[in-house]
């Protein structure tokens, strides 16, 4: 549905969406390889906040992930609405200050401004939360004046809007053939409280739900564009969180996938013990998931209980993985250095986890507190937050912030040693890959794929297989994977690959930040004051 309020004034709304921070889960070095893809996932939030405007309402969307917003878009604007995350908070605040320097009122929402609205006086409304009570005040306020207000203003909501009655995201305003993943959401919240993760405080722990109709029409939105990305990720804060909404729904979307002919995979994260739901796993299996997000943390079973993440051991870790594997579900996996339990065997333990687990992609970051979750009230006690811009999280680690570091380049040194992840991979075309359904080739014989698929391997073949340096891991890799008939694995481990190999080497080259949540000041300046010949070696083969 979209906003009821009436409202008397034409309005003409610019939302735009701040790039990111280059990271590992963003998969930036394999754009190049896609042709023509260039962000990584349609944002939700303001798409959605987009479709509930008042119908008379003109609005426009631009992802600066995908190119800049110019000053004749912010000229045509009456308001510019942005949304982003704590890790996007320098590109948010220029997008405020072209606004500005345009004229034009400026409206902030999204998790960043919701959990530390003191970082953002330089906006003139914040909007508070999910959407709401506050974004029906903010159309009436935006219906009667557009002038940028004497004092800022927050708009705080108290009563949400039910999810069965969110509109669908307006995916119609951005380029989905431009996104190498698309984005749908069914659930909202998570009923565990890591002691490190902000979406119990921002989203609630009970979760709230769209009907299994909604999803589908949403999806029926998506492969209406053409061009749509072939895998569609799930943003729920945790898939399974309640666990028998996702059972009831998932047979609709397998019904969904046989009427339209198996179009998408599909991806999601949740926590691991949902290994222990045999029923949902088999309708994920038959629905074409494909891969799953896991917060593992540390695979120190002691550790987890430190963090509030005991429900991790619900089931022996390496048991739980296998089982997922055993259904067709790739792992991934968020890992976390610099706990309070870390030791000097910490490190250890997590190179053999990595072995072990035989997990090709792995998340390795700092412990990086966000407000509003009980780590930085903890820290906040103890007098160990520190906001250092040279240091790499702002967490006064228990062991020596130096070591921890050094221990985080070398467990992402090991995790992306060529060698090593396309070793993870042949073991993926063992144990994962054999038992995921075969799909018809009407829904994947589009145009769109057969171009997608060309260029694609067109270049894994030349960057990848001729021109790289890991080219004999790759075909090692790729030639374990033909000779199982499993085409689509080349072209998987070729992308993902190329993007982590090259992103560790920048990262152990001190070009990123041991934290995705922590943007390294220096390096944006580098950046911003590099000529154009050095940014493009970036995008030559290595």
């Amino acid at each position: 549905m979209r906003c009821s309020l009436p409202v008397s004034s034409r309005r003409r709304i610019l939302c735009v969406f701040p790039a990111y921070t280059p990271s590992f889960g963003t998969f930036s070095h394999a754009y190049p390889l896609m042709g023509g893809v260039k962000a990584f996932m349609p944002p939700q939030g303001l798409l959605l906040i987009a479709a509930y405007m008042p119908e008379s309402w003109e609005c426009r969307f631009i992802d600066e992930n995908i190119r800049r917003a110019t000053a004749e878009e912010f000229a045509w604007a009456d308001a510019v609405f942005v949304s982003g995350m704590h890790i996007q908070a320098p590109q948010i605040h220029d997008i405020n200050a072209r606004a500005h320097a345009a004229g034009r009122v400026t409206v902030l929402g999204g998790p960043s401004v919701s959990g530390s609205p003191e970082k953002y006086p330089d906006f003139d409304y914040l909007h508070l939360g999910e959407i709401g009570d506050a974004t029906d005040r903010l159309v009436e306020i935006l219906d009667r004046d557009v002038a940028i207000p004497p004092a800022q203003v927050r708009l705080e909501t108290a009563d949400r809007l039910a999810l069965g009655d969110f509109p669908s995201p307006a995916y119609e305003a951005v380029p989905l053939k431009r996104y190498l993943i698309g984005s749908l959401q069914f659930s909202s919240g998570c009923p565990y409280r890591c002691e490190f993760c902000d979406i119990p405080q921002l989203y609630g722990r009970q979760p709230r739900l769209k009907s299994p109709e909604q999803m589908c029409a949403e999806l029926d939105a998506i492969v209406a564009q053409p061009g749509h990305p072939a895998v569609v990720y799930f943003v729920d804060d945790n898939f399974i969180g309640n666990r028998k909404a996702t059972r009831d729904m998932l047979p609709h979307l397998v019904e969904w996938q046989k009427r339209n002919d198996y179009p998408l995979q599909f991806a999601c994260e949740a926590t691991l013990n949902m290994a222990k739901q045999p029923e949902i796993l088999e309708l994920m299996r038959q629905a074409n998931f494909m891969t799953v997000f896991v917060g593992i943390e540390t695979p120190e079973a002691e550790a987890l209980a430190g963090i509030d993440k005991k429900h991790n051991a619900a089931v022996p870790m390496y048991e739980a993985i296998e089982t997922l594997n055993s259904y067709g579900l790739e792992v991934t996996s968020g890992i976390i250095l610099g706990l309070d339990s870390d030791t000097e065997k910490s490190e250890d333990n997590l190179i053999d986890f990595i072995d072990r687990s035989a997990i090709p992609v792995l998340t390795i970051n700092l412990l990086q507190a966000l407000p509003k979750t009980p780590l930085w009230d903890r820290l906040e006690r103890e007098n160990r937050l520190v906001h250092d811009a040279a240091l790499e999280s702002n967490v006064l680690f228990k062991r020596p912030h130096d070591d921890v570091v050094a221990s985080w380049r070398r467990a992402i040194a090991h995790a992306y040693a060529p060698e090593k992840i396309f070793e993870r991979f042949k073991h993926q075309c063992d144990v994962t890959y054999p038992h995921r359904i075969t799909t018809p080739t009407k829904g994947k014989l589009t145009i769109t794929n057969l171009r997608r698929g060309l260029i694609l391997g067109f270049n894994i073949i030349v960057r990848v297989g001729l021109l790289s340096d890991y080219r004999k891991p790759f075909w090692q890799a790729a030639g374990h994977a033909l000779r199982k008939g499993q085409i689509e694995a080349v072209f998987n481990m070729g992308f993902v690959a190329h993007h982590l190999i090259r992103f560790t080497r920048e990262a152990l080259r001190g070009e990123h930040n041991a934290s995705f949540y922590a943007a390294k000041a220096e390096q944006r300046e580098r950046d911003r004051n590099r000529p154009w010949w050095e940014a493009a070696r970036r995008f030559l083969p290595t």
